[in-house]
C-alpha cells in the first residue's frame, strides 16, 4: 500500500505562496516515524525578504481601524474552526498528541485566542493621566499639563515559536501582535511547521492584507538566526529553551530590539503535610500524561513534607500504573509518544544519571514498546532525590517526575527557590491561608494553590531564567506595544 503525501509546502511571504530556495525537508510522524509531509526549508534572505514586506506592510497595516483588525482575526478564528477535525488530524501527526490534546488544547485553543484578541483588539489604547500643576522655572511658564498614555505597535515581530503545541503557541503570539497593529514574521519549531502553515491559509483567507503575516520555515538554525537579526525586526518573541533564548537576547541586545521570553520550567509543587493528597496526585500527575511532560509549567519538581513522603510516593506510583502508553489516535491513550528519537534518548539519558546520582527508580525507567515503532518513554518517578542532583536542577521535558523530602515549611520554600527557574510553581495545602502564604514567597511568575488549572486572563512568563515579559490576556497586547506619552498645557 502506497502512502500519499500533500504537496509539498511552500513559504508565505507578502501573501503570496513561494518556493523555498533550499528545498524542504521531512516532517516526521512521533507515533510512526512516517512521513506526514515535506516543510519548506527557506534561505536567509528569503527569511529577510519576509521581514522586509513585514515592514513595509507595517504602516498601513498599523493605521487600520481596530474593528477592520478584529474583523479579520474572526474570520480566521471561524476558518479554523470550519477546518477543526483536518487541523486536528494534522497537528497530531506533527506532535505526536492524543487526539484529546489535539483537538481540545491545540486547535481549541488556537482558535479561542484568535476570538480573544479579535476583542483585544478593540481594547482602549489610550490612558489619561493625572493633570500636573507646574511651577514657573527654566522649563516654561506654571501651568496645568495634561498627559496621555498611548500604547502603539512595536512594528515588526519575528515569532518564534514551540514544538509543543503547533496552535496554541503560534495563535497566542500572532493575534496579540496584529490585533495592536504589529506585523509578523512566524518561524515555526522545525519538528512540527505545517500546522502553523495551516493557520497563514486562514488568514489569508479571512483577508489579511499582503506582508502583514508571513511564515517562514527551516531544519537549519540559520533561518531562525535570519529571522532574529534582520534589520526590519523590531522585537522578537520566542517560547523555547532558555539556552536559546538567551542567543536570541544576545543578537536582540546588539540593536535593542524588545523581546519577549517563555523560557524552561522546572515547576516546583510544594506538598504540605496537610494536603489533599489524591489532589496533588491529580495535578502531579499531569506531567506523565499531558503531551507526555513536554510542557514547561508541568510540576516536574515535588517537594513533599516527609510526614507525607511515604504516602505520595504510593499514590503517584499508582497513578502513573494507570496511564496507557501508546498510539496517540486510539482511543484510550493518555500517553502518547515525544518529538523525535534525539529527544527520547535525552530523556532516557536523565533518567540513566538519575540512578548514576543516586535516585531510585520507582516506575517506568524502561523503554515502553507499544507498537514497534515511535518516540516512547514511559512515565518514570524517581525518588529518593536531593536538591542538588542535576536530574532536580535541569529541565527534562519529559514524562519524568523526581521527589525531594523536605522538613518543615521553611525548608520546602527554600528548596523551590533554589533553582534557576522561575515560571510556574505549585502549592498544595489544606490551609488555604498556609498555602497562600507560601505562594507570595515563591520566586515564580506563576503560583497554582490546589490545582494546575489557569486562569487565562492572568499575566504568564517567569522568573529568573524563565524568561523576560509577561502575555496571555490584555497582558500580551501589553507586551506587543510601546507606551507613548502626549503631554500639553491645559
Amino acid at each position: 500500500m502506497t502512502t500519499t503525501h500533500p504537496a509539498p509546502q511552500r513559504l508565505f511571504i507578502n501573501g503570496e505562496w513561494t518556493e523555498p530556495a533550499d528545498g524542504h525537508y521531512e516532517v516526521v510522524d512521533p507515533a510512526t516515524e512516517e512521513t506526514v509531509g515535506l516543510a519548506p526549508e527557506a534561505s536567509r534572505a528569503q527569511v529577510y525578504e519576509a521581514a522586509a514586506a513585514a515592514r513595509d506592510a507595517f504602516g498601513t497595516w498599523s493605521r487600520t481601524r481596530p474593528e477592520e483588525r478584529a474583523a479579520i482575526l474572526d474570520r480566521a478564528a471561524d476558518l479554523m474552526q470550519r477546518d477543526f477535525l483536518a487541523n486536528a488530524a494534522l497537528a497530531q501527526a506533527e506532535s505526536g498528541a492524543t487526539t484529546g490534546t489535539a483537538r481540545g488544547m491545540q486547535v481549541a485553543v488556537g482558535a479561542a485566542r484568535f476570538r480573544r484578541y479579535a476583542k483585544g483588539a478593540l481594547e482602549p489604547v489610550e490612558e489619561a493621566i493625572a493633570p500636573q500643576i507646574n511651577e514657573a522655572g527654566p522649563m516654561g511658564r506654571a501651568g496645568i499639563f495634561g498627559a496621555l498614555a498611548v500604547r502603539q505597535p512595536v512594528g515588526v515581530v519575528t515569532c518564534i515559536t514551540s514544538y509543543n503545541n503547533p496552535w496554541a503557541n503560534p495563535a497566542g503570539k500572532i493575534a496579540p501582535a496584529l490585533a495592536m497593529g504589529n506585523t509578523v514574521v512566524v518561524k515555526p519549531a522545525p519538528q512540527d511547521p505545517l500546522s502553523v502553515y495551516r493557520m497563514a491559509e486562514a488568514l489569508a483567507e479571512a483577508g489579511v492584507p499582503a506582508g502583514v503575516v508571513n511564515v517562514v520555515s527551516g531544519s537549519a538554525p540559520g533561518v531562525g538566526e535570519a529571522a532574529v537579526d534582520s534589520p526590519d525586526v523590531d522585537m522578537v518573541s520566542f517560547t523555547g529553551s532558555t539556552s536559546v533564548g538567551q542567543r536570541i537576547a544576545e543578537v536582540c541586545g546588539r540593536s535593542m530590539k524588545r523581546q519577549l521570553m517563555e523560557l524552561g520550567g522546572k515547576g516546583a509543587a510544594v506538598v504540605l503535610d496537610d494536603a489533599d493528597l489524591d489532589s496533588a496526585v491529580a495535578g502531579i500527575g499531569t506531567t506523565f500524561s499531558f503531551y507526555s511532560g513536554q510542557i514547561c509549567t508541568a510540576p516536574t519538581r515535588v517537594l513533599v513534607q516527609r510526614a507525607v513522603h511515604d504516602a505520595l510516593i504510593e499514590k503517584l506510583t499508582a497513578y502513573a500504573g494507570y496511564l496507557t502508553v501508546g498510539d496517540p489516535t486510539a482511543k484510550g491513550t493518555v500517553v502518547g509518544p515525544v518529538i523525535s528519537a534525539a529527544h527520547r534518548d535525552r530523556i532516557e539519558s536523565y533518567v540513566e544519571l538519575g540512578r548514576k546520582e543516586g535516585a531510585r527508580v520507582v516506575t517506568g525507567g524502561e523503554r515502553p514498546d507499544p507498537t514497534g515503532r515511535g518516540f516512547y518513554v514511559a512515565p518514570t518517578l524517581l525518588a529518593d532525590c536531593t536538591n542538588d542532583m542535576r536530574v532536580v536542577r535541569e529541565e527534562i521535558f519529559g514524562p519524568v517526575v523526581v521527589v525531594v523530602p523536605f522538613d518543615d515549611e521553611e525548608e520546602g520554600i527554600a528548596l523551590a527557590n533554589d533553582s534557576d527557574y522561575g515560571l510556574i510553581d505549585y502549592v498544595w495545602s489544606g490551609d488555604v491561608a498556609r498555602a497562600f502564604r507560601v505562594a507570595r514567597r515563591l520566586r515564580a511568575g506563576g503560583v497554582g494553590v490546589n490545582t494546575i488549572g489557569r486562569n487565562m486572563e492572568a499575566p504568564f512568563g517567569g522568573f529568573k531564567r524563565s524568561g523576560v515579559g509577561r502575555d496571555v490576556g490584555s497582558y500580551a497586547l501589553h507586551a506587543y506595544s510601546e507606551l507613548q506619552s502626549i503631554v500639553w498645557p491645559g
